[in-house]
């Protein structure tokens, strides 16, 4: 059970519930160690002072706020630890407005809010549901790390969700950071109702199930097959035009493409293909699970229907699919 990483109390008026805050997100890429090429020998990095080439120890460097011709500001971390945001262990509630009012650019981080202990649990449920009936998100403020955030605080299912925010001057203003801008087109009624038209035959029901990090997939593979001792053959993405010479033709050809359209990102991967490095008789075939990629493992499970192919690794949907069909072929 993950243990909370701050707590202290929600502030709603002048009632306070117990909460802690919980990670509500992990990620999940894979992480490398560096090492130099051809040997075992790990990279480290070491502060260096660039003038002198020696290691400084951690205690004796400083922060530098760059102010431009080559010349800084030098703080220390006393003078910091002067004006830190007070330690407090408030979520305090400003303000409460509708949700469909907050651009997602600001949203940063989710966490969860629960009650720290039984005696919390009424107050906490009475927010919660308050809000349900309400319709209404809370913008609040708190202290966490040293460091003062502004958060947005909804019900979600049974559990209060608390979402960092950047503050108004941390979101980039379009204007003045692309360079080519978008202008206005006007288009032919029939041409944006063919647009719609591909729009429509592209909805579905939002399921987060349905999309994955290919990539990471691909990753997990390449290091389990190299575990392995198996040779990677790699199978390459085809490449996308990226000048669109006829738009109208392209977006005709789409539409009558959509009717294949299934939800997710199942065509994004361009998996791999390993072989044992030393395989002994016999020849592969066409059908052989061993030398099928994650992905490809997990379109057929798909194709069969297998329950909880989104949590299984990929030599467990090897023998999941094997099962499926072999069930299949008894049905039959």
């Amino acid at each position: 059970m993950a243990r909370a990483i701050w707590t202290g109390a929600l502030a709603f008026g002048l009632v306070n519930v117990p909460v802690g805050l919980y990670s509500a997100t992990e990620d999940k890429s894979v992480h490398f160690n560096q090492f130099e090429r051809g040997t075992s020998s790990r990279i480290r990095y070491k502060r260096i002072n660039e003038d002198t080439g020696e290691e400084v120890d951690y205690e004796d460097i400083v922060k530098g706020e760059d102010i431009g011709d080559g010349r800084y500001v030098i703080v220390t971390p006393e003078e910091l630890e002067e004006i830190e945001p007070g330690r407090s262990r408030v979520i305090d509630i400003s303000d409460f407005v509708d949700v469909s009012e907050i651009d997602p650019i600001y949203y940063d981080r989710t966490y969860y809010l629960a009650p720290q202990d039984e005696q919390a649990q009424r107050a906490y449920a009475l927010l919660l549901q308050a809000m349900e009936r309400a319709g209404r998100v809370a913008v609040a403020t708190f202290v966490m790390r040293s460091k003062q955030y502004l958060a947005a605080v909804r019900p979600q299912g049974d559990v209060l969700t608390l979402e960092t925010m950047y503050f108004a001057d941390e979101v980039r203003d379009p204007l003045e950071e692309i360079e080519q801008l978008p202008v206005r087109h006007s288009f032919p009624s029939r041409d944006l109702d063919m647009a719609v038209s591909l729009i429509d035959s592209m909805t579905t029901e939002w399921d987060p199930t349905n999309y994955r990090d290919t990539y990471r997939d691909r990753v997990e593979e390449l290091v389990e097959a190299k575990r392995r001792g198996e040779e990677v053959v790699t199978q390459g993405v085809p490449e996308t035009a990226s000048n669109v010479v006829d738009l109208m033709s392209a977006l005709r050809a789409s539409v009558e493409a959509a009717g294949k359209h299934r939800p997710g990102n199942s065509g994004d991967d361009a998996g791999l293909r390993t072989r044992k490095a030393h395989r002994r008789g016999g020849r592969a075939s066409g059908e052989d699970l061993e030398g099928r990629s994650k992905k490809e493992l997990d379109d057929m499970a798909q194709d069969l229907d297998v329950s909880g192919r989104s949590k299984m690794t990929r030599d467990e949907l090897a023998r999941a699919v094997a099962d499926a069909r072999q069930g299949a072929s008894k049905a039959s």
